[in-house]
């Protein structure tokens, strides 16, 4: 909420003259204003809505021509009065050689999303990072807003900049910027769930059908969007009405008995809104909103975000019944604003009004001003093309430098395009790592969106990709929480820590997804003689270990690897803490888990806080919420893990909990004890695959769980080897017995490349097909070129 309290910062911090004011936020943070006529701003904006920060550490140094200050991050020289131009300002990054004066333009920047898809190409703008180790946040053109949460337009001109200047310390710079605009608000769980938002024009018989299927093929959801086709349309021109705010009885009769029975599937409600057209005769609410603006004649409402009357009827008769009959919440497709300011404003409207009894995820356009703190931005309608794909994790990744997370993309491809089985995978294999999961597509049955339609393989890769999304839930709402409380984005980009790749295409769409996970997307299509694709991978400093298999892989290190079409590259950290929830019998279920699987990686030690709570209201805020630590103490052939709660209540997680403990690449150890508090307690240990997994049923969760492993030689010393992955190759070929033999024994000799390509390029006369022979060079060739 906005509190004018914190609207001017400390007088302490604050250096000003007749034209000029520059006031010291933090050790990184400078605030820059000018105004000829000596008149500064001291109201909150769209952007900022806090000033009043802690005084920091600075040695000032003035006279009355010079003003000189100095922090350890930047040292900043302005000659008084002076315009804001040229050199008369300068500040200078301490210990190295770039500085910023206002001329600067910042062409260094590493940028950041923009407003999504424009025209069928992806918008980019300025970000916090870059390279020279400062960036800028003009506040000059922002609107105001008024202690009572009003927005006024501001036509007055200013100069009213934030200077940031973190030097490589990019993470502070964020938590500055979060100090300033706002901290994330907290999704609830639901929105990490699966969304279905197929255009088209959906009756109460099509949704309920359209469940079943997705229950028969065991393919989790949490929610459906619908888009303007909910509502009443114009039967003689269906392109006319874009804006409604009432169910169309011919497709819903009753609006409340659908609803119903989607909380019954525990599934979610949104539908699209666009006040564009004004409020129009037809609607419910026409009559009470005309008698209350005192509107005789029966015409359309203009819609105006600045008219207070008009806002309020809109959200008290138009909105309001909608959310009272449950509509969980909504997408603002504000197409034909007034101007961007007007949209800014209704988005910020639209959350505050959704978000005020509880967590309300709003899907809306990203506008650039603070919009973290708006909920989920749709990047647009895309198209169904590879080339798509190849731009999207990369997109996700810019976010985090502007401190943005939940973009949601049309996964599978809005239109156009070629529908095609291997894309539709990999589109989905990306959803499953991506922050929001949604599919959709323009309306229309080639338009392959729904599993059920593809062949048996592709059904069965989208099933276990969709169920680990669920799976992955305990996951990625505790990252949400995060995110909320720190600023810390879900996903943030490899260049954070290896800059160089912000310019390697090979390697540029790699992330960070959460503290515990590193994705490397396949965006490319597949060599379908050697039925895989061909993907070059660089992991950072550190040990890590293919999620699935358990194969380690020493980091800063290229690779050449090679993925069928139901394997995916995700690498776990050493150490990594990663929980997961069962599937339940009820699929779409998202209560809080009765039992977790926990995947505990080896090699170093470490903590996992999970955050738990009823996942929708704000009851989190009073306390009703638990966080459960999980601590791994390694040690070499002797793990220690401790599962304890340490803040919150009891009560709101189940008294009892079934855990299974997977010790990543391990072997059974000779000697395991379990305590709940001081009693030792019983157990199942086994192994499975290169697991061992030590299974307990019915755990007190109000109490310390200890379990200790111990045995010789337990880690198992599992490093990739590329001879595996031709071995492999090798065996799938389509070709005689005898000939895979003989090929094994050339690629997986000690002859040199040279040597190896003539003894292949011999086999055509043995009979092997001109094909495959190619196909096996070029894996020779890309495997030697890292």
């Amino acid at each position: 909420m906005i509190d004018y309290n914190n609207a001017k910062s400390l007088n302490e911090a604050i250096f000003m003259g007749k034209n000029y004011r520059i006031t010291i936020l933090t050790e990184r943070l400078i605030r820059l204003e000018y105004n000829k006529n000596g008149q500064f701003f001291d109201d909150l904006t769209e952007q900022v809505i806090k000033r009043k920060f802690p005084l920091p550490d600075f040695k000032v140094n003035q006279d009355a021509r010079k003003l000189e200050i100095e922090t350890k991050y930047f040292r900043l020289k302005y000659m008084k009065e002076k315009p804001f131009e040229g050199y008369n300002l300068e500040v200078f990054l301490q210990n190295a050689s770039s500085s910023w004066t206002p001329n600067n333009k910042e062409v260094r920047n590493f940028k950041t999303t923009a407003q999504g898809f424009i025209k069928g190409r992806l918008s980019y703008e300025k970000g916090l990072y870059s390279v020279d180790g400062f960036a800028t946040l003009d506040d000059s053109k922002s609107n105001i807003i008024t202690p009572e949460n009003l927005i006024i337009q501001n036509n007055k001109p200013r100069y009213d900049t934030y200077l940031f200047m973190y030097r490589r310390d990019f993470g502070l710079c964020l938590r500055d910027y979060f100090l300033l605009t706002g901290y994330p608000p907290l999704l609830p769980k639901y929105a990490f769930g699966i969304w279905w938002n197929k255009s088209g024009a959906y009756s109460f018989k099509m949704i309920a059908d359209l469940l079943e299927k997705f229950k028969k093929a065991k393919v989790p959801l949490s929610v459906i969007l619908l888009d303007e086709n909910w509502h009443i349309k114009d039967e003689n021109n269906p392109f006319k009405f874009k804006t409604g705010f009432t169910f169309n009885r011919k497709l819903f009769p009753d609006p409340s008995f659908l609803i119903n029975y989607l909380k019954n599937e525990n599934i979610h409600l949104g539908l699209q809104i666009d006040p564009s057209e004004g409020i129009m005769p037809h609607e419910d609410a026409y009559d009470t909103i005309a008698r209350n603006i005192n509107l005789m004649e029966k015409v359309t409402i203009p819609f105006n975000v600045y008219d207070r009357l008009i806002l309020t009827n809109y959200f008290t008769y138009l909105i309001e019944p909608l959310k009272n009959i449950g509509v969980d919440f909504f997408w603002l497709d504000y197409t034909r604003p007034t101007s961007i300011e007007a949209k800014r404003a209704l988005i910020r409207y639209q959350y505050l009004n959704d978000n005020k009894e509880k967590r309300s995820p709003l899907i809306s356009e990203n506008m650039s001003f603070a919009s973290h703190n708006y909920g989920i931005f749709h990047s647009g309608k895309n198209w169904v093309s590879w080339d798509t794909l190849n731009e999207l994790p990369f997109y996700n990744a810019l976010a985090a430098n502007k401190g943005l997370s939940w973009w949601s993309h049309d996964i599978g491809g809005y239109e156009q395009g070629i529908e095609e089985a291997e894309l539709y995978v990999r589109y989905v294999q990306f959803a499953c790592f991506s922050p929001i999961f949604r599919f959709a597509s323009k309306a229309g049955r080639y338009y392959k969106r729904e599993p059920w339609l593809w062949d048996v393989k592709t059904r069965s890769i989208v099933k276990d990709y969709t169920q680990l999304r669920y799976r992955f839930i305990p996951y990625l709402y505790s990252e949400n929480y995060k995110y909320h409380k720190t600023g810390l984005p879900l996903i943030q980009p490899i260049f954070y820590s290896h800059p160089e790749i912000y310019d390697e295409p090979k390697y540029k769409n790699e992330y960070h997804f959460g503290s515990e996970l590193f994705i490397c997307p396949i965006t490319s299509r597949k060599d379908f003689i050697m039925n895989r694709t061909i993907h070059h991978i660089f992991l950072p400093e550190g040990m890590w270990y293919d999620f699935k298999t358990g194969k380690k892989f020493p980091g800063n290190k290229r690779y050449v690897t090679f993925f069928k079409d139901q394997d995916y590259p995700v690498f776990a950290k050493k150490g990594s803490i990663i929980v997961l929830q069962d599937l339940k019998d009820t699929l779409n279920d998202l209560s809080i888990p009765k039992s977790l699987e926990i995947h505990i990686f080896p090699g170093q030690s470490n903590i996992y806080k999970l955050f738990e709570d009823d996942g929708i209201s704000y009851n989190y805020k009073e306390g009703k919420y638990i966080i459960t630590n999980i601590d791994y103490n390694y040690l070499q052939n002797n793990y220690t893990l401790i599962i304890r709660p340490i803040e919150g209540e009891n009560g709101i997680i189940p008294d009892k909990r079934n855990y299974k403990i997977r010790f990543r690449n391990t072997r059974k150890a000779d000697d395991v004890i379990v305590y709940l508090e001081d009693q030792i307690i019983e157990k199942n240990c086994y192994v499975e695959d290169t697991d061992f997994i030590v299974e307990l049923k019915d755990i007190d969760t109000t109490k310390q769980l200890t379990i200790n492993c111990k045995g010789k030689d337990i880690e198992i010393d599992a490093v990739r080897l590329i001879n595996e992955e031709i071995d492999s190759i090798i065996n799938d070929l389509p070709i005689k017995t005898n000939m895979k033999e003989h090929l094994a024994s050339i690629l997986l000799g000690d002859l040199s490349l040279t040597k190896k390509r003539i003894e292949l390029k011999k086999l055509k006369k043995k009979g092997l097909d001109i094909r495959f022979i190619k196909m096996l060079i070029r894996v020779l060739e890309v495997a030697s070129a890292i």
